[in-house]
């Protein structure tokens, strides 16, 4: 039995002055750990000088100076007036359309709440090396730069009720800002203020608990400097945007794996007879298909060449699966399997990168000579299933969206704003 729910706080958020950037689209980013780099984060410090991947992904020699960047980023964006405050504490609705999906969700301070509660499963293990990285980063700008993704599930059936039917009632209205961002997606928001509404939105949300759809190493972190400062205010919450997936289903997708200097002759000579290996003289797509149609475990391999398609894993492989603490369902996932063949190829596991785009984890496997591994996204229904029981899946297995654009919101921790 879980302990109370959700609670979802009002906050005085931090957000770009329009006049005083090229656009707003212009200084978004995507989440810090999707910006594809070195030329995605060169794209976006090009788009406009103020752009948020400045604050999220500082450049400097080393990554403390990085920090101190950020954090003197920040404050002379402020002093100039690029960044400023909104009058009011709000919650905020907001809203993501693209060529055929819509997704509405509530953007607020979540009481921080640790595992025992049950109150906010996560699903993947994380890094300890990143979440250490993104502490300091937070610690130096007192900010929560960028909000997490929480799904969590409301009433199936019937008209909207509760916090669903605030956000569909403010979705009526005249938003706050609206932008168009490169890819296509319409970007909208509306603060709530209203006390009857926030009431509202506080009683519904205190029945449900929810899972980490995107965000895992910033809710590691938020626990972190929670404790840190013995959770007391604003250290207490985070930010993070709560979209009820019974209205708003999120899409699910893989997250793949480069393996910088290990071409793919060399993977597959160290793998010797760990798969059944079988060249694909195809383009990606039509790879890509034939992944998504094969039984049991499978992967593509690729990088400057063509493509291999791995599947029957050995088994001496699944058997360094088998731990007594997991169930059948996490022994099984891709990830897991992949994790074990990979632990005795890539040393230290840090240096594998991850991207969430094929194409992309492709050619940056063939700029660095090194290899990529494509994975398969894993239903929503396992990932829920296994964090409910407590079960963590091998970091980076899944990539939920769409997911909140960096830089519309921020939430300072230098102000006293929760109510």
């Amino acid at each position: 039995m879980h302990a109370a729910g959700l609670d979802l706080a009002p906050f005085r958020a931090l957000r770009y002055v329009p006049e005083r950037v090229s656009s707003l689209a212009a200084v978004t980013s995507p989440p810090y750990d999707v910006v594809v780099r070195p030329d995605g984060l060169h794209e976006l410090e090009t788009a406009d000088p103020y752009n948020i991947v400045r604050l999220i992904l500082p450049q400097a020699g080393d990554p403390a100076a990085g920090h101190r960047r950020a954090a003197r980023t920040l404050r002379h964006w402020r002093a100039r007036g690029v960044l400023a405050l909104d009058p009011t504490p709000a919650v905020y609705v907001y809203e993501q359309r693209a060529a055929g999906s819509l997704q509405r969700g509530l953007l607020g301070a979540l009481r921080l709440t640790p595992p025992e509660e049950g109150v906010v499963l996560p699903h993947e293990d994380v890094l300890p090396e990143v979440v250490a990285d993104r502490a300091a980063l937070m610690r130096a700008t007192e900010t929560n730069l960028e909000p997490l993704l929480l799904a969590y599930r409301g009433a199936a059936t019937g008209p909207p009720s509760g916090a669903a039917a605030v956000v569909e009632r403010t979705a009526g209205r005249t938003p706050l800002l609206a932008t168009t961002t490169a890819d296509g997606t319409e970007h909208r928001l509306w603060p709530v203020t209203d006390a009857a509404q926030l009431a509202e939105i506080t009683a519904d949300l205190a029945g449900h608990r929810a899972l980490i759809a995107d965000g895992h190493h910033r809710w590691a972190t938020y626990l972190r400097l929670r404790a840190e400062r013995d959770g007391q205010p604003p250290w207490d919450r985070g930010l993070v945007l709560l979209v009820d997936t019974a209205r708003y289903p999120l899409r699910v997708q893989a997250i793949h794996r480069v393996l910088p200097g290990l071409p793919p002759a060399a993977v597959l000579g160290r793998l010797g007879d760990a798969f059944r290996v079988r060249r694909l003289d195809v383009a990606l797509p039509e790879a890509l298909r034939a992944l998504a149609g094969t039984p049991g475990n499978a992967f593509l391999l690729g990088g400057d060449g063509p493509l291999h398609l791995l599947d029957r894993p050995a088994t001496h492989l699944t058997d360094r699966t088998a731990r007594p603490d997991r169930p059948r369902a996490w022994r099984e996932l891709d990830a897991t399997i992949l994790g074990a063949a990979l632990s005795a190829l890539v040393r230290p596991p840090a240096a594998v990168r991850y991207l969430h785009d094929a194409e992309a984890a492709l050619n940056q496997a063939a700029r660095s000579g090194g290899s990529a591994v494509l994975l398969r996204a894993v239903p929503e229904s396992t990932v829920r299933a296994l964090a409910e029981r407590g079960v963590t899946m091998p970091q980076k297995s899944t990539s939920f969206g769409p997911k909140p654009a960096t830089g519309l919101v921020l939430r300072p921790l230098d102000i006293a704003e929760e109510n």
